[in-house]
């Protein structure tokens, strides 16, 4: 018997399948790539930013207030930050229009107070010094509050202990100065303030935090105070 002239052999037949599906995957793959391509090019057409703010965007500076104050300062103001001692293991902290006065890197804190004076029409640092209140000399410090000049801004931290050697006198020239907790300031208290010479009123930036077994965050000491803000300048 002969064999029908249309009938393949069985390994033609395979590979014209295989053929038809490697054809029908290029058809695919081809179309998916056209629709994908269209798809992204209508997105981004549709977010895309105008060049001008693009450009805007690119070239807005990161402004970074003075001292990391969390925004500029007005004009006629200065920026400020102070930052207590922590226990007796770190020392207190200065800053003054982005100028860092009293530091641990500075090397020039201590124990007891520590103490810097400013210009308050300039904003020039005039000095800064510390004063040992546990077994240093309290006349020190008198002498030093005393000879304050007028219009001079005062910045004070704490360090260990701030309160041991102070005096009815020196409570009383910490006082002048605008402080409201002088007068009861003791041994570790924790205290930051910023004050002016002879300032009729209390000033507004003081912090301060007693030294209490129960509530101390570090043994022995309560925990570091940080004090911040624009203080305005003095008008001549």
């Amino acid at each position: 018997m002969g064999i029908p002239q249309n009938f393949l052999p069985a390994s033609s037949l395979a590979w014209a399948l295989c053929v038809l599906r490697f054809l029908a995957l290029i058809f695919a793959l081809v179309t998916t790539w056209i629709f994908i391509r269209s798809y992204i090019s209508l997105n981004a057409k549709t977010i895309r930013l105008p060049r001008w703010l693009s450009l805007v965007t690119k070239e807005i500076p990161v402004v970074r207030a003075k001292c990391g104050l969390a925004k500029p300062c007005p004009k006629e103001f200065f920026a400020f930050k102070i930052s207590s001692g922590a226990a007796n293991v770190v020392g207190p902290t200065m800053c003054f229009e982005n100028q860092v006065i009293m530091s641990p890197v500075k090397n020039n804190v201590g124990r007891g107070l520590n103490i810097a004076l400013v210009n308050g029409t300039t904003g020039m640092v005039l000095t800064q010094k510390c004063f040992d209140m546990y077994s240093g000399e309290v006349k020190l410090l008198v002498k030093f509050l005393k000879e304050i000049p007028e219009g001079t801004l005062v910045l004070v931290a704490s360090y260990d202990d701030p309160g041991t050697r102070l005096n009815d006198e020196t409570r009383k020239l910490l006082s002048s100065l605008g402080s409201s907790y002088a007068k009861q300031l003791g041994f570790r208290d924790s205290w930051v303030f910023l004050g002016a010479k002879d300032l009729k009123d209390k000033s507004p930036f003081e912090q301060f935090l007693k030294n209490n077994p129960n509530t101390n965050k570090y043994e022995g000491w309560p925990e570091l105070l940080e004090l911040e803000g624009c203080v305005p300048r003095k008008i001549p």
